[in-house]
């Protein structure tokens, strides 16, 4: 399947638009990587435990719209858009849509 950020494929076609897919998942920090972020945190850099979090979490999210456009008998997801917004305290969501569309 393809996706992408653009409105459009260049050398394709698109002949129908089936909907927004979307895909979604809420992580929570632990207290695992809470207690190395804490002690990066004293010597300041970058917080890899947090970094790799965010990075799985937006990976779920992404396969997830790939699935909900594949279950609408997608083709490709085109102008993706991705967003973050906190549930509750040391809880994300990390949010993905797109335009599910058949290509000629």
């Amino acid at each position: 399947m393809i996706i992408t950020n653009t409105e459009t494929i260049p050398g394709r076609d698109i002949i129908e638009i089936l909907g927004v897919a979307r895909g979604s998942t809420v992580r929570a920090r632990n207290i695992g990587r809470d207690i190395f972020a804490g002690l990066k945190n004293i010597v300041g850099g970058e917080i890899e435990e947090y970094t790799r979090l965010q990075a799985e979490s937006r990976e779920q999210a992404m396969q997830r719209m790939e699935a909900d456009a594949a279950a609408m008998g997608a083709d490709a997801v085109v102008n993706i858009r991705l967003m973050t917004s906190m549930v509750t305290q040391g809880a994300a969501e990390i949010l993905v849509y797109g335009t599910a569309v058949k290509l000629k």
